[in-house]
């Protein structure tokens, strides 16, 4: 980071101001500037750029939804701060009603410079005075008696960008959550399991039932991350104590919403944990989208409780549940295993299926039935042995692994009669589809 001189500001100024009238000569359209409003001599920084990328993600996204054309615009980044310009194809009066919903409304609003030139070359003014960043006070009344030091300046805007970005991810992060939820739903054909073409295996589940189920979860997720993120400084057992018993919230929420089916219990364990490994990762300059550092941490998270678990159940000798019951006689491990393993299955079979199938130009319906498929043949799904018992289990997932050895992108007229076969079997690979929501949401995140 390096402190900028009073000249190299005012240069900065004046050729943004020639950019601006340069746009205004061409367009003959009002011209809107967005920079940061950050005090003292440094301009630049990995968090400041962090918080402009957010302001113009906010931007192009409102802009967007207004439908408002951008005839041409201008992005610099220098260690005078950051920059856009651009000439946009509205009334300046609108503009600017735009661009003081943003600074008035999003938790990084303060720190967001956007200027509405109209086609006269006049700045509106707001109706309304910004706030101090420091006290809160109206008007410019503390800037301009320097009420508050440098040091005081720079702190607050420090956490104004620390807690934005971390509201902004966690928003962005709980979208994603729940839009992984929902492509999983709606990948088809899925052997055995609820999709676009059928209930699969389920006489008690129906595509609607998961999509009330998934949005009934939204905010779940937020939650989650933003608990990940408070706990990060406390030894990874104990917070994920503390996640469990938010798990089993989240749990209820879902049964609520479905009188009582269990359509997400399993992608509440997974997904939650990843979402608070996430939170525990997390830094405003550079959150991790590593899938790789994201597993490990989830199974920093769980490998204890969960081995604890398993001691206590052999101590015990009796299951409670099928699930139990599978680990007693032959060692499965199921859901609560992946995840204190790191995530093996998506790290080694469905998130390189999935990128590879996409690499392809597969579309992203097919990609998430490939990644399924390579899941499944893996074995080991405890809901399959359940349903069906070891050996039948074992045959369905030994078929795929075989087909798959051949040819890694088989005819969807062959998944199809797969899913027929799963169906009149009553097999249902429930654990596969909660670890291909992951799959979709750690490719998402790690794109961001």
């Amino acid at each position: 980071m390096r402190e900028v001189t009073l000249s190299e500001v005012l240069a900065a100024r004046e050729q943004r101001a020639e950019a601006q009238w340069k746009l205004l000569k061409q367009y003959e359209r009002p011209v809107l500037s967005f920079t940061m409003n950050i005090p003292g001599p440094v301009k630049d920084s990995a968090l400041i750029r962090r918080g402009f990328e957010e302001g113009l993600r906010l931007l192009d996204g409102t802009l967007k939804d207004a439908e408002i054309p951008i005839l041409s615009c201008t992005e610099i980044r220098e260690v005078t701060g950051c920059e856009w310009l651009g000439a946009l194809d509205a009334a300046a009066a609108e503009l600017k009603s735009i661009c003081v919903g943003i600074e008035e409304g999003h938790p990084l609003g303060r720190l967001f410079d956007l200027d509405v030139i109209d086609v006269d070359g006049r700045k509106l003014e707001r109706s309304v005075e910004r706030r101090c960043f420091v006290c809160g006070a109206a008007g410019r009344s503390c800037a301009s008696r320097r009420l508050h030091t440098l040091e005081e300046l720079s702190a607050a805007v420090r956490k104004l960008l620390r807690d934005g970005l971390l509201q902004a991810d966690a928003e962005r992060l709980d979208e994603l959550a729940t839009a992984a939820l929902l492509e999983e739903l709606e990948t088809t054909p899925k052997p055995g399991l609820v999709d676009r073409s059928n209930n699969g295996s389920h006489r008690d589940m129906t595509p609607e039932l998961f999509r009330c189920s998934a949005r009934a979860l939204r905010g779940t997720w937020r939650e989650f991350f933003l608990t990940g993120a408070e706990t990060a400084a406390m030894p990874a057992a104990d917070a994920f104590a503390l996640l469990r018993a938010m798990g089993r919230d989240a749990e209820q929420k879902m049964l609520n919403a479905t009188d009582g089916v269990n359509t997400h219990k399993g992608a509440v364990f997974t997904l939650g944990t990843v979402c608070a490994a996430i939170g525990r990762l997390w830094s405003p300059e550079d959150p991790c989208r590593d899938p790789e550092r994201i597993a490990a941490e989830c199974a920093a998270l769980c490998s204890q409780a969960v081995e604890e678990d398993f001691r206590l159940l052999r101590q015990r000798g009796e299951a409670r549940s099928a699930g139990e019951r599978l680990y007693l006689e032959f060692g499965h491990r199921g859901v609560r295993g992946e995840l204190a393993d790191g995530l093996p299955a998506v790290l080694e079979a469905s998130l390189p299926a999935l990128k590879a199938a996409l690499g392809m130009g597969k579309s992203r319906n097919d990609a998430g039935v490939y990644a399924l498929l390579q899941l499944i043949a893996r074995g080991g799904d405890t809901n399959m042995i359940k349903r069906g018992g070891m050996k039948l289990a074992e045959d369905a997932a030994a078929e795929i692994r075989a087909s798959l050895e051949a040819d890694p992108y088989p005819e969807l007229g062959l998944v199809e009669e797969w899913d027929r076969r799963f169906i009149r079997r009553n097999l249902s690979p429930g654990g596969c589809a909660d670890l291909l929501a992951v799959s979709y949401f750690l490719l998402d995140w790690s794109r961001q």
